[in-house]
């Protein structure tokens, strides 16, 4: 019983030192965001927005380590593939490419990221909703 004590002691001293490691939880200034008709707006700030843009909205878990680690990661690496604060400043082409990856994207099931839709059930991106993007897809 005395080690099973010590070894709580110690995941409980651990777990108060891992939270000094803070990673960022800046929202960069939206430089040129994604003008789209209001319905493809509403769906991508629902499924898109937190990993995909310089607006995302910070849950309290994404404040506790290790779980801020692994947020601020997605985050960090969402903004870096595609980042719908920045939309304005791609040329066409790459628009239109873009456009086709988020399409395939959530077409195939990759995005959502499977781990986040159990925490933000609205983000899941419905048949109908899907249909919305394509069309709007097309108009890159």
């Amino acid at each position: 019983m005395k080690l099973l004590k010590k070894i709580l002691i110690a995941l409980v001293v651990l777990f108060l030192l891992i939270q000094v490691v803070r990673p960022s939880h800046q929202n960069p200034p939206v430089v040129a965001p994604l003008v789209a008709p209001a319905e493809v707006l509403a769906i991508l700030k629902e499924s898109c927005f937190d990993c995909h843009s310089n607006e995302s909205r910070w849950p309290w878990y994404s404040h506790v380590a290790p779980v801020s680690w692994l947020v601020s990661k997605d985050v960090d690496e969402g903004r870096e593939h595609l980042n719908f604060s920045e939309w304005g400043t791609q040329d066409a082409e790459a628009r239109r490419e873009l456009g086709e990856e988020i399409i395939e994207a959530i077409a195939e099931g990759e995005m959502p990221l499977w781990f986040y839709t159990p925490l933000h059930p609205g983000s899941k991106v419905n048949g109908t909703e899907l249909a919305t993007l394509r069309t709007w897809a097309t108009t890159l």
